[in-house]
């Protein structure tokens, strides 16, 4: 873990800079004021047609300064450090806050960093050398093209950054923290008799190179992304109308990110405009529904060992036996709701205002063999991967495309379908969860979830689970 004068360093900042900095946030009063420096270095490689067709790296080092004065927030930021630009952008992030003539002023005290670390890395992505990062690529290339005859288009992808992020905020903190993330990608084409069907698969998290190794070798994902292609050209339309439906482990989470995740961050709850507003303490969900924000797995896509507040992130339990125990915070929210923090104000970057956002979410296991939920569908759908989706955060309502599933009949997975959409509302499909499996999964670290413009790394996930009924979009004729 980095001391917190290499950070001072990196920004070429002091102490004494910080306190002015803050005081001048504060000037025209406020209740809080907080200053979030970044330093990032990202790079993203890109393979197609068997050729690097792009290799970029980026650099980017800014501040934002945030004032709280009551419901109000000011913002504003800066990426010129030097002492000027920041008392500027405090001095306007102070007038957006508050127009009152009465200043406060800010001390920071000898805080010590947090202690929960969950990605230490020894070799940062960053500093390795990027014939390393090449090399995955050509060698998933490799492996899709093997696969199959048939795969006749690949297009595989890297990127990695870390981010160096310093908080000090007028309640006398002072916190930093050093960021990794990786990933790889790997889209396919598979062609026959004029007939094209595409296959995706990915992976990463909070680690270094090291990762791509197991589950997440380039060679595995690149023949998950073949398989899957090769799989939609024999998978006959979807049916459609109301029928059982079973989600499958792992990435079908995403449902749950989308559909319900979204519904419990407080301040859609403290706006109202959430259906789940007003509704902790009741039941909302089958009584076999377990739903948690965690943001302290190690490794993970979603994890920190601090908000972008700067606050230590939580297991957050949400839904618990199908009934809602809160909602996931950030300073404000938890401000004005008087509820605890959990750890969950994040912002896409230093140019960005935080607000209530998931880490990973995911429902708990349950007791059910997953094999023993197929058995009890005569017809039904058994989704395993999702595209894309849209989502009505005020009433939960969503429709999900599949990218693939399979057709129940008399319990048995059979043929793969293809053109499957998804069609209901998030509360109503929790109610009617019937069945968990016992094999939570979560995903293999591609979220990327998007609100009010921010996009932030997530992951998702959730065992096996069987729904007594939901829409069903089909093709099938």
């Amino acid at each position: 873990m980095e001391s917190r004068s290499i950070f001072f360093e990196k920004y070429n900042i002091t102490n004494r800079d910080l306190e002015a900095c803050l005081s001048e946030a504060l000037s025209r009063g406020g209740d809080y004021a907080d200053l979030f420096f970044e330093y990032r270095v990202n790079y993203m490689i890109a393979l197609e047609e068997q050729i690097i067709k792009t290799a970029t790296k980026g650099v980017n080092m800014g501040v934002g300064i945030r004032v709280i004065s009551g419901e109000k927030t000011g913002y504003a930021y800066s990426d010129d450090l030097n002492r000027e630009s920041i008392l500027k952008a405090a001095r306007t992030a102070a007038f957006i806050a508050n127009s009152s003539a009465q200043g406060g002023k800010a001390g920071l005290g000898s805080s010590v960093n947090r202690e929960q670390n969950f990605y230490s890395v020894r070799n940062l992505a960053t500093d390795l050398e990027i014939a390393q990062k090449i090399s995955l690529l050509f060698e998933a290339d490799r492996a899709a093209r093997a696969h199959d005859s048939r795969i006749k288009q690949v297009q595989a992808s890297y990127a990695d950054e870390t981010k160096h992020v310093l908080l000090a905020a007028s309640d006398g903190r002072c916190v930093w923290d050093v960021q990794p993330l990786v990933r790889l990608n790997v889209s396919c084409i598979a062609e026959e008799n004029g007939q094209r069907q595409p296959g995706y698969a990915g992976g990463g998290g909070r680690r270094s190179l090291d990762i791509f190794q197991g589950d997440l070798d380039p060679r595995t994902i690149a023949t998950s992304s073949a398989a899957q292609a090769i799989l939609q050209l024999g998978a006959v339309d979807a049916p459609a109308g109301p029928m059982e439906v079973v989600l499958g482990p792992g990435w079908p989470g995403i449902l749950l990110h989308e559909a319900i995740g979204h519904g419990l961050e407080a301040d859609f709850n403290r706006k109202k405009t959430s259906a789940f507003a007003g509704l902790v303490g009741q039941k909302v969900a089958s009584e076999l529904c377990t739903v948690v924000d965690d943001g302290t797995i190690p490794f993970r896509r979603g994890s920190l060992n601090m908000d972008d507040e700067g606050n230590p992130t939580h297991n957050t339990v949400l839904i618990e036996k199908g009934v809602l125990q809160g909602y996931l915070q950030d300073k404000l929210s938890s401000g004005l709701m008087k509820a605890p923090l959990t750890g969950n104000g994040r912002r896409q970057s230093y140019s960005h205002i935080p607000i209530p956002r998931m880490t990973n979410t995911f429902m708990m296991s349950g007791e059910s063999v997953p094999e023993d939920i197929i058995k009890t569908v005569k017809k039904g759908l058994y989704a395993v991967n999702f595209g894309g989706g849209q989502v009505d955060i005020t009433s939960g309502k969503f429709v999900f495309s599949t990218s693939e599933a399979y057709l129940i009949e008399d319990g048995r997975i059979t043929s793969p379908v293809k053109g499957a959409t998804l069609i209901g509302d998030g509360p109503t499909v929790l109610r009617r969860v019937t069945m968990v499996g016992n094999d939570l999964q979560l995903d293999q670290g591609v979220g990327i979830c998007g609100k009010e413009g921010q996009m932030i790394p997530v992951g998702v996930g959730m065992p096996t689970i069987k729904i007594q009924e939901i829409t069903v979009g089909g093709t099938e004729k």
